[in-house]
């Protein structure tokens, strides 16, 4: 048992897959908020995701939604948490379906920020609260934002931290000459991403 799982108890959570524009997502939430969101959910990358948030919450994610209903309606242990955490789930996932769709331009879901902490977390918020739908800033400028200017780099490892991928905007940070920078979900999500919100030429196929 991780000493973090020994001081902590154990959280319920739940998840789902929302197939999108960016590729399969999996969305995973606690009765707090949404807490992760993964890029190329194969069945591999899933079932890694899924015993990362084990460790780190104390116990097995439930799947919910239609496949996972009975999952849901099972898992006694921590059955109240379980059912808030299907409920943000629920709310994540009619999110990025209406912002994939072009209709959403800012997330109201609840966040859990479980995963994250420190400098990365800080970054990460001023990311969520400063750089809006539609716009783009540096690396520079979101080290600028945080108080520190010689941090340029650092920010970067932060974007590349990211639990909340699409909610948490890291996407819209590029490099200052016009590169697109680095991204976990691949440069061609990256690309998609942008391009949706009308920051690159949409794709011709």
């Amino acid at each position: 048992m991780t000493e973090t799982t020994a001081n902590t108890a154990a959280r319920a959570s739940c998840w789902t897959t929302l197939d999108s524009p960016a590729g399969l997502l999996l969305l995973a939430a606690t009765d707090e908020g949404l807490v992760n969101v993964v890029f190329h959910a194969t069945a591999a990358t899933t079932d890694r995701a899924l015993e990362g948030l084990s460790l780190r919450l104390g116990t097995a994610p439930v799947r919910t939604g239609a496949e996972g209903a009975a999952d849901a309606a099972d898992a006694a242990e921590g059955a109240e948490g379980a059912s808030a955490a299907a409920s943000v789930v629920e709310h994540a996932a009619a999110e990025l379906a209406s912002y994939f769709e072009g209709g959403l331009r800012e997330f109201t879901v609840p966040l859990d920020w479980s995963l994250s902490g420190g400098f990365n977390e800080r970054v990460l918020r001023e990311l969520l609260a400063s750089v809006p739908y539609g716009v783009t800033a540096g690396y520079q400028d979101l080290a600028d934002r945080v108080g520190e200017p010689g941090a340029a780099r650092a920010v970067g490892m932060a974007m590349g931290s990211n639990p909340l991928p699409v909610v948490v905007p890291c996407h819209r940070i590029v490099e200052s000459r016009g590169g697109l920078g680095g991204f976990g979900g691949g440069l061609e999500t990256k690309r998609t991403l942008l391009a949706l919100e009308g920051l690159l030429p949409q794709p011709l196929f």
